[in-house]
């Protein structure tokens, strides 16, 4: 399911907000402040993220800004009061992808969002790489250091979800939802025995991590 953040210290506007984009079928959570935000986003990807540009502990636009130089690429679509032109050039200088003036309807901030969550699934490569990990999409070809790996479907799948979300954690029920269908019971180890099988074809040095408590990542140990 696709994820969005919404970070909005209004909480009546932030409940209205989750709750519109939601029902149109979006996973939904919430922060009130830059610290609750930036410790969603590196815990689990997201597929766009809702930012209130005031918010209690800075200003959202310079948090924006600094992940952005890191290398951070999720959609941002900025909310705010501010509407002047200068106001509205500084939130696409520095890393959003969209911007909205309040007051809203809630309508359109739905579809903005949608349209931002189309687009970053279009800019998906065809080819993803980590490290000396290069998977093909177009050809449903993996390779390591040069040599080709034969994987099972489910450890391509498993693979591709991890490699989609770079280094970033991704929670086992994420893994589970997107790999497999609606009937595998979500308290089966399907997830980790084909983490562990993957573990095995992948070779050293390890590249798949558990995260304690939530799930795993791509990455150095």
């Amino acid at each position: 399911m696709t994820s969005v953040l919404v970070v909005e210290d209004d909480e009546n506007l932030r409940v209205a907000v989750a709750a519109r984009l939601g029902a149109a079928g979006l996973d939904i959570e919430v922060a009130g402040d830059l610290a609750t935000a930036d410790q969603a986003l590196r815990t689990r990807r997201h597929d766009c993220v809702v930012f209130d540009r005031m918010l209690p502990d800075g200003d959202a636009i310079g948090y924006v800004h600094a992940r952005r130089l890191e290398g951070w690429r999720t959609p941002v679509l900025f909310l705010t009061a501010r509407d002047a032109l200068a106001d509205r050039v500084a939130g696409f200088e520095h890393g959003g992808d969209d911007y909205l003036v309040k007051p809203f309807a809630v309508a359109e901030l739905t579809e903005r969002v949608l349209n931002l969550c189309r687009h970053a699934a279009l800019d998906r490569p065809s080819v993803l790489r980590h490290d000396d990990l290069v998977m093909d999409c177009a050809r449903r070809e993996v390779r390591r250091a040069g040599v080709l790996l034969t994987l099972s479907n489910k450890e391509y799948a498993v693979l591709e979800y991890l490699l989609v979300h770079g280094g970033d954690p991704v929670q086992r029920a994420d893994l589970l939802e997107h790999c497999w269908d609606s009937t595998t019971d979500p308290m089966s180890n399907v997830v980790d025995v084909t983490i562990r099988r993957l573990r095995r074809k992948l070779r050293e040095p390890e590249l798949i991590h558990a995260v304690r408590g939530l799930g795993y990542r791509l990455g150095a140990g």
